[in-house]
């Protein structure tokens, strides 16, 4: 018994990563943690976030996830940080990060996912409110915004940034438009045949449907 219970803990977890199963950026540390088989490694934990009093404010007192607890305890937060660490456990990166000083073209990519990214996010946020406490003025900025960026990566579906080796950036695309088409204001693959036919290559990838939102 005392053997067996030995194992267990020497097999438990050792880190933990704090998520919601909204949030856009939590999911793309579950993502990594899918894809580099860390499942083993990292007990993933639903926050109480945006609560009054939650104890996950004694953990990350911004109250933001991802946050990652590490083997020694740290924690940090970021998706960005997170997924790179994740990333680089075994030594074999699989995403493209934009890391370099000078890889400009990756860089204003994933910039410009992640400014998508943010913009749906603030749209579900705010239609998460209260009907009372929602600013229509916010929410007709981020459907006019989220058009505009679609329009924007529509164009560039072509780009070897779009379609060379996995990236956050491409991600992050990935999960925005996703998250935008079930729970954002529109599904904005609809009439950009190119980009629909993108979004389904990303969306086959066996960490992207095991983390897919419900």
């Amino acid at each position: 018994m005392y053997d067996a219970a030995l194992m267990r803990l020497e097999n438990a977890p050792q880190m933990k990563l704090y998520v919601t199963l909204t949030s856009p950026y939590a999911r793309l540390a579950r993502i990594l943690v899918v894809e580099k088989t860390l499942e083993g490694r990292v007990e993933i934990i639903e926050a109480k976030t945006r609560t009054v009093g939650s104890p996950f404010y004694a953990i990350n007192p911004s109250g933001r996830v991802p946050y990652l607890v590490d083997d020694a305890g740290v924690g940090t937060e970021d998706s960005q940080l997170i997924c790179a660490y994740l990333d680089g456990l075994d030594g074999k990166p699989w995403l493209r990060h934009a890391l370099t000083e000078g890889d400009w073209p990756y860089r204003r990519f994933e910039a410009t996912a992640r400014s998508f990214c943010d913009g749906i996010s603030v749209w579900v946020r705010e239609m998460s409110r209260p009907e009372n406490e929602r600013s229509p003025a916010v929410l007709a900025h981020e459907v006019a915004r989220s058009q505009r960026m679609a329009d924007f990566f529509a164009a560039l579906v072509n780009d070897p940034l779009m379609n060379g080796p996995a990236s956050m950036g491409q991600l992050l695309l990935a999960v925005s438009l996703e998250i935008a088409g079930k729970r954002g204001p529109a599904d904005l693959v609809v009439g950009r045949a190119a980009l629909a036919a993108w979004l389904r290559r990303l969306s086959g990838y066996p960490a992207m449907r095991a983390t897919a939102p419900r």
